[in-house]
């Protein structure tokens, strides 16, 4: 791990610490019994900002080959991304008029959840996702054509060599894993066709802090955006946002559509509408994350005592989901084993492995009816509503919810 003194993004020196989240193993790092018995490594969780560009981001920089190259997420376990992505390939497909001679292309790619949407549309499709086992995975189940590699700039050009130009460039939720900003971004440019246009999903950084959603915080998540950080990020790499929208995926996030500089796209005016909000709201001050700052001990305060008072009126509670989220959130405040009896999660990956930190047996959603706990803190919020529904025997036998942010409530 490297410790960062200067910005990922405009490399301004780094000064401003907005939050410290202490020392926490890293969030995906899930543990075999065998590994409980072993010393567990843990990092400092520094969030900082940069005054020159206004990009939030983490001190600590895990390497990529640490954490990407066996991976436990699996997009396809949930039902709101399968839904989501479905709506956003079809769109694409009619907007671009994309065909069997049509490229889409993304990085990241996991398990081909989104990109199955295309390929049984008819256009071509190619998957970069650095995990092998998931990469694999995406070939053997779905057939989705797969390379087991890092997106980077030198990557791109071997692409470009190999005769790929994308029509259509989609990376979402891997903008903020990455070190080297300016190289992805550039990347991007080289393999988008001139009219191509990129399309690009990140947690909004306004939303982390309106919803305080201090969980989104841990190690594989280098940066925090807001659409005036990925602006200049995007204008420094030669591409230009030429739309922008807000998407309620992941508590909050920011969808953008780029092209490369020269591109003949005019961009719509909701580019300098957000913009001009964001100014308003104090993207370049320090202020908004400050009282961030305060909200987020405020959570770990109200959250601690209300179980307390459950465990002390003879309650039993578990938790649901296995998440990276729920991993920062459980460690920060300070919650395990005395608190919680299991953690529930429908990824059949991790069930039977334990939460770092924590050391929680993961179990599948069914030892919820089993057990029948009183009460279960939902660390997947950002999944509510489709938990919910899911678990709808399980509220109906009594069992009940605690949702932990923006400000712990029981449902």
């Amino acid at each position: 791990m490297t410790k960062e003194s200067r910005c990922r993004a405009c490399r301004e020196p780094l000064s401003d610490i907005i939050l410290s989240l202490g020392r926490t193993p890293l969030a995906n790092a899930l543990l075999s019994e065998a590994d409980l018995a072993r010393p567990e490594p843990t990092f400092p969780l520094d969030l900082a900002f940069c005054r020159r560009c206004s990009l939030v981001q983490i001190l600590e920089t895990v390497p990529p080959d640490q954490l990407f190259r066996d991976y436990v997420y699996f997009s396809s376990y949930s039902d709101t991304m399968l839904h989501h992505t479905k709506e956003l390939a079809e769109r694409m497909i009619r907007e671009r008029g994309l065909g069997p001679d049509s490229l889409v292309i993304e990085a990241a790619s996991n398990d081909g959840y989104l990109l199955r949407n295309y390929q049984a549309a008819g256009v071509k499709v190619l998957g970069i996702e650095p995990a092998r086992n998931i990469a694999r995975h995406a070939w053997a189940v779905h057939g989705i054509p797969t390379r087991e590699e890092f997106f980077t700039a030198d990557y791109a050009r071997r692409l470009v060599e190999e005769g790929y130009r994308a029509d259509v460039f989609h990376a979402h939720n891997v903008l903020a894993h990455v070190p080297d900003l300016p190289g992805f971004l550039i990347g991007i440019r080289t393999l988008l066709k001139s009219k191509g246009v990129a399309v690009i999903e990140v947690p909004y950084v306004k939303a982390m802090l309106d919803g305080c959603e201090f969980d989104t915080i841990y190690h594989e998540h280098l940066c925090y955006f807001s659409l005036t950080a990925l602006n200049q990020a995007f204008q420094n790499s030669g591409l230009r946002i030429v739309d922008v929208e807000q998407v309620p995926i992941h508590g909050g996030s920011l969808r953008v559509f780029a092209s490369t500089s020269d591109s003949v796209l005019v961009s719509d005016p909701r580019v300098d509408a957000l913009l001009t909000d964001e100014q308003t709201w104090g993207v370049h001050g320090l202020e908004p994350y400050q009282q961030f700052a305060d909200r987020v001990k405020h959570i770990k305060m109200t959250l601690n005592e209300l179980l307390a008072k459950l465990k002390g009126q003879g309650a039993r509670i578990a938790a649901y989901g296995a998440s990276a989220k729920g991993s920062t959130l459980l460690n920060y405040c300070g919650i395990g084993r005395d608190t919680l009896d299991f953690v529930a999660d429908r990824s059949s990956v991790k069930q039977g492995r334990y939460t770092p930190g924590t050391h929680l047996r993961i179990e599948p959603p069914e030892k919820l009816l089993a057990a029948q706990p009183d009460y279960t803190l939902l660390l997947t919020w950002n999944f509510a509503d489709e938990i919910l529904t899911q678990q709808a025997e399980y509220r109906r036998r009594g069992g009940r919810f605690i949702i932990p942010v923006p400000e712990p409530r029981v449902v």
